[in-house]
This record gives structure tokens, C-alpha cells and sequence, in this order.
């Protein structure tokens, strides 16, 4: 018998057993004759008692020794996976051993938890700065620059830090308040006109200089440029500077053309310009910097892109499906809306999201079953997903937070 100590406790092994797995460690170690490689497989030999030491972990090796017994590796659910598996390829035996139920399981538990580590650590990186204040050590005006990086970019820095991000979040509402107050017919006056372009100036400089703080504190241009909230800030404050060249390009036009070049100038101006005001509604975005609800939905449709990839497929199917079937028992009936399958998108499209807006619907017996069946399928369609992508969202967005509160 061979004599072995894991962890302190003692277990005795057959030679002709351990013989049958040449290529494990302790095969190895019962067909060795050299006492030098013997002890290059342990970490050391007690002589007095002839017991070879393994400092590993001996309630694992529980399952170890009775796979040498039965020439089975049993697997139970209660292990941790990254352990059991450092611990058996210490010992030399592969996971091919295990009975198939029992590896099936273990490969899943092992692929859970990887994807979770995975997700952990991308929710770390998803309240990490692109920047730390330590780039800045030895650079040029260095402890400047990083003043303003923890002033923009870290809210829980100083006191100043934290009333800059409520204000850029206040600023935000304004603006948006500021557009749409400007669609109404009782602002377009005047004195309505001249507040509303008061309001959006002082907005574009507060979004301007926020900009140009976090370009100066930024280490690498590059870098800056790439950033996704970076990007939304520059949309945030191009449409003020794109109105006001456009604005001068079309009192250049007014000046030196003709009546009717003019107008015509004029009229296709003023679409761009409109095209541009409606930009502004992009600065809504910044509000996800500092909200931790709109960080934690995009990082769910991030993780779940296959579930809405799915959803959307199935919906485009379902569309394609129920237009044909209701185009075909509804075609006949006079003055039917449903002329042709296209015609018949919206309809199913309609029915399928469950809204229903009833502008058009289905005259025969037979239309009104197709309807209740595309109905039906609908509910069931939209509520396999959703599920899924509200529970997701919801365990993300208190790992967020309690990732945000331990920072």
C-alpha cells in the first residue's frame, strides 16, 4: 500500500491500482523507482512513517481516492467548479472520467459561472472612468488636469464635483424643456422666440465648457474621441453652432441673390435648420453619465442582444404570417382595406404588439379568427422576452448600484 497525507489526513492506496493510471500523479508515483522524482511529484516524504505529503485540499481528494477504488469520477453539485477542476488536473485526471450526467451538470455550473465573472467584471468597467487620476503623474500641467478630471468625471471627488453633475443634468432638462416649449404656437411669438434663444445659448455654453474641460483633462485624444459619452456631448452642442452658421449663410443668401433664388434657398435652409434643431433631442443622452437606471438598460440590451434579435425575428415572422392569412380571406369583401399583404403589415404589426388602434380591421367570420389567433400569439410572443430582459435588468441595476455605493 502506498501511504499518502493530503492535508493532514492519511490515505492508503494499492501499487497495482495506482499502476492502472500511469499518467496521473500518483501512477506516476507508484511506477517511479528514482527516490528524486518520486519527491518532485509531493511536496515532501515523512521516512519515519512512509507517507508522502500533499499540502492540497483532502475533502476533494475524497473524490480522488474513490475514483482510484472505482475507476469512476463522481461530481457533486455543491463544489465549486474552478476549484474541483484546478484540483483534478493537480492530480493528473481528467474530467472524461465522470459519469456523463454529472459532467453535463458540472460544465454547466462551470459556464454559469464564468459568464457571471464575466458580467461582474464588465459591470466594474461599466463605473470606471476611461481615465484614472494617475495617468496625469508627470504629464504636462498634470495636477491641473487632473483637478478638472476629478471635478467632471468623478461626482463623489468634492463637493464642487457633485454640484457640476447635478447641474449638467439640470441643464439637460432645460434644454429639453427649451425645445419643446418652442413647438408651441403660444412661444412662437417675440418675446417667446427671444427667451427660448436665451435659454438654448446659455445651455450650448455650460455644454461647451463642460466639453472642453474634459478634452483638456483627457491623457490620450485618441481615447477621448472613442468615448460613447464623449461623442453624445459633441451632439449635444453642434446643432447651437451649425444654426448659427446656417443662420449667416442665409442672410448671405438674402443679400446677394435674386428674389426667387432666394426663396428658394431660403425655404431649403430652413429644412436644414430644422433637421438640426431636432439633434438637440439627442442630449437627453447625457443624463446616462450620471444615471445609474439608464447605464444598467443599456447594458442589458447589451447582454440580451440575441433575446431581442430573437423577439424581433419572431415578430417580423409573425407579421409576415398573419398579413398573408388576412389578405387572403379578406380580399373579396368590398371596400376592405386589405388590398395587398403590404397593406396588411400595419394591421399585424398592430395586432401582434397587442396595442389594437382598430383603424383597420377585419369585416368576415374567418378575418376575425385570423385576428384572434395573430391576438393570441402576440401575448405569448411579447411575454417570454420581456420577462426575461426585466428580471436581467433588474439584477443588473442593483449590482450596479451596490457596485456605485461600495465606490
Amino acid at each position: 500500500l502506498l501511504n499518502i497525507n493530503v492535508g493532514g489526513k492519511l490515505f492508503q492506496i494499492a501499487y497495482k491500482v495506482l499502476a492502472q493510471y500511469p499518467i496521473t500523479r500518483l501512477g506516476k508515483l507508484a511506477l517511479y523507482t528514482d527516490p528524486v522524482k518520486k519527491l518532485q511529484l509531493c511536496d515532501d516524504y515523512l521516512v519515519q512513517k512512509n507517507e508522502y505529503f500533499f499540502d492540497r485540499d483532502p475533502s476533494i481528494f475524497h473524490y480522488i481516492f474513490h475514483f482510484y477504488r472505482s475507476g469512476v469520477l463522481w461530481v457533486m453539485e455543491e463544489m465549486c467548479p474552478s476549484n474541483f477542476v484546478e484540483e483534478i488536473e493537480y492530480w493528473g485526471i481528467h474530467l472524461k472520467y465522470s459519469q456523463r450526467c454529472c459532467r453535463i451538470l458540472f460544465e454547466e455550473k462551470r459556464d454559469e459561472l464564468s459568464e457571471y465573472l464575466k458580467i461582474e467584471k464588465e459591470l466594474e468597467a461599466e463605473l470606471e472612468p476611461l481615465e484614472s487620476g494617475a495617468q496625469f503623474d508627470g504629464k504636462f500641467l498634470g495636477r491641473f488636469r487632473k483637478m478638472v478630471w476629478n471635478l467632471i468625471e468623478n461626482p463623489y471627488s468634492s463637493v464642487p464635483a457633485k454640484i457640476i453633475a447635478v447641474m449638467s443634468s439640470f441643464f439637460v432638462l432645460i434644454s429639453i424643456v427649451g425645445m419643446t416649449l418652442s413647438t408651441v404656437e403660444e412661444m412662437k411669438n417675440k418675446t417667446g422666440k427671444m427667451w427660448m434663444e436665451q435659454m438654448e445659448m446659455i445651455c450650448a455654453i455650460f455644454f461647451t465648457s463642460e466639453y472642453v474641460m474634459r478634452l483638456i483633462s483627457s491623457s490620450s485624444f485618441k481615447n477621448f474621441l472613442r468615448a460613447a459619452f464623449n461623442a453624445i456631448d459633441l451632439v449635444a452642442i453642434l446643432p447651437f453652432y451649425i444654426q448659427i452658421l446656417f443662420e449667416n449663410l442665409e442672410d448671405a443668401d438674402m443679400q446677394y441673390h435674386e428674389e426667387l433664388h432666394k426663396m428658394e434657398n431660403v425655404s431649403k435652409l430652413g429644412k436644414v435648420l430644422k433637421l438640426i434643431k431636432l439633434m438637440r433631442i439627442f442630449r437627453i443622452l447625457k443624463l446616462a453619465r450620471h444615471s445609474t437606471g439608464l447605464r444598467a438598460f443599456s447594458f442589458t440590451m447589451r447582454q440580451c442582444y440575441q433575446q431581442v434579435c430573437c423577439l424581433l425575428l419572431f415578430i417580423a415572422m409573425g407579421v409576415f404570417t398573419f398579413s398573408a392569412l388576412i389578405h387572403s380571406v379578406e380580399h373579396d369583401v368590398p371596400g376592405t382595406d386589405f388590398t395587398s399583404i403590404p397593406c396588411a403589415w400595419w394591421w399585424a404589426a398592430v395586432s401582434l404588439s397587442t396595442v389594437g388602434y382598430g383603424d383597420t380591421v377585419p369585416d368576415t367570420i374567418l378575418g376575425r379568427m385570423v385576428a384572434f389567433v395573430c391576438i393570441s400569439f402576440g401575448i405569448i410572443l411579447n411575454g417570454m422576452p420581456i420577462s426575461i430582459l426585466y428580471n436581467k435588468f433588474s439584477d443588473y441595476y442593483a449590482k450596479l448600484k451596490a457596485h456605485e455605493m461600495s465606490q
